[in-house]
């Protein structure tokens, strides 16, 4: 059996998760792990993530640790360059030979899009960081953020709790009023990261940075968006601007057949800002309306196990079998077009 498993593994810059199918499509195990963006925290460390995960997935699934797959698809973040790929699937097959006898590796949101077609379509990731790409029918592919928290992630849970951090700067040093009061924001603050003054915070963000453990902030701030807090309602509202208009920005060179299909343009949503859709909504809308063409689209999200994708997306690029049904791999939970604006939510 085990020569014919294909695995797949789905990786970010916090969490990464494993699965192992057989060729009929069944997912006989899975595992998770810590991330694995190897710009993060090196291909060498990245590698051994991998190993990790794959080989308790195989034991799940009563498989040995010294059989190889037929296939791995690593879908990462932080995997857009091919030369640089390469040089990760190169070590493992150098060092890991046990591992797996063929690989297909790109971007996590290469493997998402996977999950739901393999005719293309659009991912939003907005989790630990932010990337949208649109891969058409033809292969071409369009690509707006994912340049990590210097360059982009805007709309991704490090730019909200960054952007509420800076308001409350700003608004302390008085360089510049907050939009609104900032003080259950800097209160929450200060209790996350067990500060009492600014300099505290300092040694966090430029002694022992960490962009996952900053972004944590925004799970409380949407609680504390959901309690009412103006600063809080208002960073959502924007980050969720800024998810549509990368959306807008690829959907202006989405081939017609994703365009004109039931439903609209199809776009997965990946990651966990946009559990908090409540508080993006209003944001989001507001952007397509005034600063979009895009006439409809359908928001999806997974109901399958993470790492399903990258697993298709290599039994397709190594024309191994995989048996799917792509309509049991995903939800929609809103519709939208523009001539009338309809919340679907899913029951």
């Amino acid at each position: 059996m085990s020569c014919e498993v294909i695995g797949g593994i789905e990786g970010g810059a916090s969490h990464t998760h494993a699965v192992l199918m057989s060729p009929e499509g069944q997912v006989l195990a899975v595992s998770q792990g810590p991330g694995t963006n190897h710009f993060l925290i090196g291909k060498d460390e990245c590698r051994r993530r991998i190993v990790r995960l794959i080989d308790e997935a195989k034991t799940k699934a009563g498989i040995p640790v010294d059989a190889p797959l037929a296939a791995i698809g690593l879908s990462l973040s932080g995997c857009e360059v091919e030369e640089s790929n390469q040089d990760l699937v190169n070590g493992l097959i150098a060092s890991y030979p046990h591992l797996a006898r063929q690989y297909s590796i790109a971007s996590d949101t290469d493997g998402s899009i996977a999950t739901t077609s393999n005719q293309g379509g659009v991912v939003c990731i907005a989790g630990t960081g932010s990337n949208t790409l649109l891969i058409n029918p033809d292969g071409t592919k369009v690509q707006c953020g994912g340049w990590g928290y210097l360059l982009g992630d805007e709309g991704s849970a490090w730019s909200i709790a960054s952007r509420a951090i800076k308001y409350c700067f700003d608004d302390i040093d008085k360089f510049q009023p907050a939009p609104a009061p900032t003080d259950r924001v800097w209160s929450l603050i200060k209790d996350f990261f067990k500060i009492k003054t600014q300099c505290d915070i300092l040694d966090i963000f430029y002694k022992d940075f960490d962009k996952s453990r900053i972004a944590l902030v925004c799970k409380s701030l949407s609680q504390l968006a959901k309690d009412g807090d103006a600063l809080a309602q208002l960073i959502f509202e924007q980050a969720g601007r800024h998810l549509a208009a990368s959306i807008s920005a690829v959907a202006s060179r989405a081939a017609s057949e994703l365009t004109n299909q039931s439903g609209g343009l199809h776009v997965l949503c990946v990651g966990s800002v946009w559990l908090s859709w409540n508080l993006l909504e209003n944001g989001f809308i507001s952007h397509l309306k005034s600063n979009s063409s895009l006439q409809e689209l359908s928001l999806m999200r997974l109901k399958t196990e993470m790492g399903v994708g990258a697993a298709l997306m290599a039994s397709d690029r190594l024309k191994l079998r995989l048996d799917r049904d792509y309509s049991k791999n995903y939800t929609v939970f809103y519709s939208y077009k523009r001539e009338d604006v309809c919340n679907c939510k899913e029951k």
